[in-house]
C-alpha cells in the first residue's frame, strides 16, 4: 500500500509525519525512511532542512546556503543522495514500514527517494509518504491508482499505517 497525506499548511505533513513515526517507533513497529525537520534559525533567511533518518540516529542536512539574494532551489542534492543511501541498506532489513517525507520534485523527476519507494512496494512494505499540489500530477502517473489518500492528521495517518502493517498492530 501507497499512503499519502495532502493539506495541512506549510510545514505540517513534515511535523505530522514526525509525530507518526515516533508513535510507531514507541509501538515497536520496524522502521526505515526519513522524517524532515526544519530548524529555524534567523527570520529572515529560510531554514535549515534536516532528515532524520529512521533506522538510527543519523540526521542528514538537505539545505544548502545559497546567500541571501538567491531565489533558486535550496535542496542540497548530494544531501539527499547520502540520506537515500542510508534508506537504502535500511530496506535490506525488511521494515514493516517505509517513511518518505515527501515525494518532491527530485522523486517526480525519477531521482531521490522515488526508486526506494518502488523497490519497498515490490517487496511488500507499505510506504507512507506526503505529496504537495505542485508533485501530485507526477506523484499519480508513478502511483498508477495505487495511492491512498490520507488527510494531514496523525490519528487517521497512524490507523492506515496499522491496517497495513504486516501481523497488524
Amino acid at each position: 500500500m501507497l499512503g499519502f497525506v495532502t493539506g495541512g499548511t506549510r510545514g505540517q505533513a513534515d511535523v505530522v509525519l514526525a509525530e507518526v513515526a515516533a508513535q510507531l517507533r514507541g509501538d515497536g513497529v520496524a522502521l526505515a525512511g526519513v522524517v524532515q525537520v526544519n530548524e529555524d534559525f534567523d527570520p529572515a533567511r529560510p531554514c535549515h532542512m534536516d532528515l532524520h533518518i529512521l533506522t538510527g540516529v543519523q540526521v542528514v542536512r538537505i539545505s544548502q546556503n545559497l546567500g541571501a539574494l538567491s531565489k533558486g532551489c535550496r535542496l542540497d542534492p548530494a544531501g539527499l543522495e547520502q540520506a537515500v543511501g542510508l534508506v537504502e541498506r535500511a530496506l535490506d532489513l525488511s521494515p514493516d514500514l517505509l517513511i518518505v517525507n515527501k515525494f518532491g520534485k527530485q522523486e517526480a523527476d525519477g531521482r531521490g527517494f522515488r526508486p526506494l519507494i518502488g523497490q519497498a512496494l515490490a517487496a511488500g512494505i507499505p510506504v507512507l509518504t506526503a505529496v504537495n499540489t505542485g508533485n501530485r500530477a507526477a506523484f499519480d502517473a508513478f502511483a498508477d491508482g495505487l495511492g491512498i489518500a490520507l488527510p494531514c492528521a496523525p490519528k487517521e495517518i497512524l490507523q492506515f499505517c496499522r491496517d497495513h502493517i504486516k501481523g497488524n498492530l
